[in-house]
């Protein structure tokens, strides 16, 4: 179980590696946006909206890794006074009960307006703006499936500690 949860974690681990970049090419993109119309006077609908291109893929495709490496923000009242053993049945039951079936629903109520969007390969958001909707609706199903891969492969470090297979226990974060 400890290695099909490190082999799921990798996945995040690339994506979010790569993804990070995303964060850097936005700052530039901004700063090189805010100097050609205000230095320059030249505005472009595109460079604007590629701006929130990159803000939207390095939340949605981030969203994985950050579970990963426990980056979410806990309401943690009762959690951080309470036992291993109950922080994993805790995190057990909150992958089982709520984000995977929440994903899950999420994937597939989503599911036929991305096909639909892929399929027409619906234009820009703005006149002049990236013709790609379809590219940002496609993020929200490999958010879905980033979130499903890794809440089971932090799901099965939690049975595995539940089972007190501490020799076991470790990880590749």
């Amino acid at each position: 179980m400890q290695r099909l949860a490190d082999a799921l974690d990798q996945i995040n681990h690339w994506t979010g590696m790569t993804v990070r970049w995303f964060a850097l090419l936005m700052v530039l993109l901004q700063f090189t946006v805010v100097l050609l119309r205000y230095v320059f006077g030249f505005s472009s609908i595109a460079l604007n909206e590629s701006v929130l291109y990159l803000h939207a893929a390095l939340f949605m495709l981030g969203a994985g890794y950050t579970l990963l490496v426990d980056g979410h923000v806990r309401v943690d009242i009762f959690y951080a006074a309470a036992t291993d053993k109950t922080k994993a049945r805790i995190d057990a039951f909150g992958y089982v009960v709520l984000a995977i079936p929440s994903m899950a629903a999420l994937l597939y109520w989503t599911w036929p307006s991305v096909i639909n969007s892929i399929s027409m390969m619906e234009g820009a958001i703005s006149v002049g703006g990236i013709p790609a909707v379809w590219f940002l609706k496609s993020l929200i199903p490999a958010f879905c499936i980033l979130l499903i891969i890794q809440s089971v492969a932090c799901l099965l470090r939690q049975v595995v500690l539940l089972r007190g297979n501490v020799e076991d226990q470790g990880g590749a974060k």
